[in-house]
């Protein structure tokens, strides 16, 4: 019995003393996600957003996501940048491609910090689905896929939120399972 009520105690201090993301902001790619850290210094912690980051890197927007904001970004995973054939990444990771892959990177990128129940009555207010603008001048189309939302690109390709409302000190993050493109 002693031990049990050891446990109880330990198990209650330890969440008295849990860090306050640990309530609030989810796990990404196995990494606490801080909302006291900008987009960038929590997604170079993502085991899931190495890809995104040298992407990030290579097209020279750091400094960007890490100014004030706010932005809402839509990060696609290393499985979402894995649908995408190796050569055609490769080509794009290029120096004489920076100028493409950073509009890319700027179509998953909303100059508003956007939670996903403002994005869900968006949605709903504009009948089901609600344009969304985006800092690379394209615009994605949201809608409610069951509980969860989805964006459609401008060459009519479908990524699905599958993380939502991670919160960072200049906007927000919503894990996406695809990468979205501009019209070509």
């Amino acid at each position: 019995m002693t031990t049990l009520k050891t446990t109880l105690i330990a198990a209650a201090l330890a969440t008295l003393t849990a860090p306050a993301f640990a309530a609030e902001n989810p796990m990404v790619g196995g990494a606490p996600m801080y909302a006291n850290k900008t987009i960038v210094e929590n997604a170079v912690n993502s085991a899931d957003h190495t890809t995104l980051v040298a992407a990030v890197k290579q097209a020279g927007l750091v400094d960007t996501l890490n100014s004030e904001g706010p932005f809402t970004v839509f990060a696609p995973t290393n499985e979402a940048f894995g649908k995408i054939s190796s050569d055609s990444l490769n080509q794009l990771m290029m120096d004489e491609n920076k100028a493409q892959l950073a509009k890319i990177l700027t179509c998953h990128v909303v100059a508003t910090s956007a939670m996903s129940d403002a994005i869900g009555k968006m949605i709903a207010d504009d009948g089901g689905m609600h344009p969304v603008p985006t800092v690379g001048g394209c615009t994605l189309q949201a809608k409610m896929d069951g509980d969860r939302i989805s964006l459609t690109d401008e060459q009519g390709r479908t990524a699905h939120v599958t993380i939502a409302d991670v919160k960072q000190s200049n906007g927000v993050i919503h894990v996406i399972d695809r990468v979205l493109l501009p019209a070509m």
